[in-house]
């Protein structure tokens, strides 16, 4: 009972600041968020502690510098959440007018040009939330896989924003025919597989030099589909705006044996997010347990 009754007091104060949203510009929204992110370092100790355990994990034990990072993280996120909230009121042409830089746009249009949809492997980096709306922003047509809130206010909620841009939402458990189909019309599905979830069909492969139980949904929906599958990253800039990368596609050559297949391209786009994910450490969301699961 006091957990349900939390949860109504979250939702209400999240009204209250989307209310409290619409009134501020952006910008000072963005410096509260920085504010917030030193004081949520501080008191979250437990997500502190496993932010800066995966930190050790993937670049040893670095005293500072990590521990710079992971108050890197905190913002980021910090400043995500607030974004999203502002998104809800954000006139749509200044939400586009965020993305200031693009890269590899031309491997979009190739794979989308095949007709067989595009995969847009997304992960929890940058400000993953904004790939969609940005994409839609843009005239695609397309839906996105999500987990579903189970507190139906919050999933109301989040599903309120993203109506507002028009693309569908497919949970997790809802039929694979659903989301093929977006492939097979020649839609755009993003999916974020970057994330160690047990109830989900994963594989090991290696990230950072060490077995990572990795969802395989992405390859396997290529495999079925002939969808390409494209890399994407919304990286936060320091001017808070967004530099948008899509990385070449993840080349596939199917062989008799889909077991191997699925291991061996879980692998490859594993390693493209690794490779970003140290070129931008403090984007990544290392609050997560992603090596929770073993081998």
């Amino acid at each position: 009972m006091k957990i349900k009754t939390r949860r109504y007091y979250i939702y209400y104060y999240l009204r209250i600041l989307i209310f409290l949203a619409s009134l501020i510009p952006r910008r000072v929204i963005l410096c509260i968020a920085g504010f917030l992110s030193d004081i949520s370092f501080e008191s979250l100790k437990k997500s502190r502690k496993t932010a800066i355990k995966n930190l050790n994990m993937a670049f040893g034990e670095n005293g500072q510098r990590n521990d710079d990072i992971a108050r890197g993280v905190f913002k980021n996120l910090i400043k995500n959440g607030a974004e999203w909230i502002k998104y809800s009121i954000m006139p749509k042409g200044a939400i586009k007018a965020l993305v200031t830089e693009i890269e590899g746009m031309e491997y979009f249009d190739k794979v989308l040009s095949e007709g067989k949809g595009v995969i847009m492997l997304a992960s929890h980096f940058g400000n993953w939330e904004l790939i969609p709306i940005y994409f839609k922003l843009l005239g695609n047509k397309g839906a996105v896989i999500a987990r579903k809130i189970y507190f139906h206010k919050y999933d109301k909620l989040a599903n309120k924003l993203r109506n507002r841009f028009h693309y569908d939402i497919i949970y997790r458990d809802e039929s694979p025919k659903k989301i093929l189909r977006v492939l097979r019309d020649g839609g755009v599905l993003g999916i974020l597989a970057d994330q160690d979830i047990p109830s989900l069909d994963g594989v090991f492969v290696d990230f950072f030099g060490k077995p990572a139980y990795t969802p395989t949904a992405p390859v396997k929906l290529a495999i079925a589909s002939g969808a390409g599958m494209l890399p994407c990253f919304m990286v936060r800039k320091k001017d808070d705006t967004y530099k948008l990368i899509i990385d070449k596609p993840i080349e596939m050559e199917i062989s008799e044996n889909r077991e191997e297949d699925v291991i061996k391209y879980t692998a490859l786009w594993t390693k493209v997010l690794e490779n970003y994910i140290r070129k931008y450490p403090e984007q990544w969301a290392w609050i997560h347990r992603r090596w929770k699961t073993q081998p």
